[in-house]
């Protein structure tokens, strides 16, 4: 998109975010900029999970997935820019389902997840197409919060600056009911509906997020660990904005299955 939106908060402290999120139960419709800038003309919260990639005009358009007799149709929909790397847009249709393992092989260790088909076929599709295809490989995590209710690592995005795509957009898989405990993979958006692209985000502390982000899979209990020691180090932010990780987490490579 021509003007930068976040899929993550930005720009408030913590305070003003938990009050912003509260009342609104909206974290992104405001104007921001990549990683450490902001240029939102009213405030927005850089203290929760938002990617400044992609959120088209036609990312508005599109449809949510649907079960159908060969699976489930999802709407990758094209965002009308480079993808970050040369990837392409998963099949329409998944026939995912289940509990899908997965282990992301990464500076701090390895991360081990399970990745829920059966919650977020189309999102489980994209990340598996994008893993298989080299996109996450010897990318780093862009962001971190380290705020109370708001602690969390972004990543998937190959340019390191919280711009970054894959060249389409994908649907919301979201019920109303989501919570984010510690362990949460989630999908970062811009606040716009269906806006998600390759970033997505680790929860590791007991979390406020609004039930705006969709819930894909979950970290085991000692790759939480794992992460919680190299997150406890903080951000290169200010207090409320998040930042660049202290200790730098570089994803080396995928596996899934």
């Amino acid at each position: 998109m021509p003007r930068m939106r976040t899929r993550l908060l930005a720009g408030v402290p913590a305070l003003l975010l938990l009050a912003t999120l509260t009342a609104c139960n909206d974290d992104g419709d405001d104007e921001k900029a990549s990683d450490d800038t902001t240029t939102s003309a009213s405030p927005t919260a850089s203290d929760s999970p938002t990617d400044d990639a992609s959120a088209s005009d036609s990312a508005d358009d599109a449809s949510a997935s649907s079960d159908t007799a060969g699976g489930t149709a999802c709407a990758f929909t094209p965002d009308g820019k480079e993808p970050s790397r040369d990837v392409t847009a998963p099949p329409a249709t998944t026939d995912l389902t289940g509990q899908v393992p997965a282990v992301i092989k990464t500076s701090i260790g390895d991360l081990k997840l399970t990745l829920d088909a059966d919650k977020a076929p189309c999102t489980v599709a994209s990340f598996v197409s994008l893993a298989e295809q080299g996109y996450y490989d010897d990318t780093s995590c862009h962001r971190q919060g380290n705020d109370p209710g708001f602690e969390f690592l972004q990543c998937g995005d190959p340019t390191g600056t919280g711009s970054g795509g894959p060249g389409y957009t994908i649907p919301d898989e979201l019920d109303g009911t989501e919570k984010y405990p510690a362990g949460t993979l989630a999908m970062a958006n811009t606040g716009v509906k269906d806006s998600g692209g390759g970033q997505f985000f680790m929860v590791f502390g007991e979390s406020q997020f609004p039930p705006s982000y969709t819930v894909w899979g979950k970290l085991d209990a000692a790759s939480l660990k794992t992460l919680q020691k190299a997150a406890a180090s903080g951000n290169q932010g200010a207090p409320g904005q998040g930042g660049a990780p202290n200790t730098p987490v570089t994803f080396k490579s995928i596996k899934v299955g």
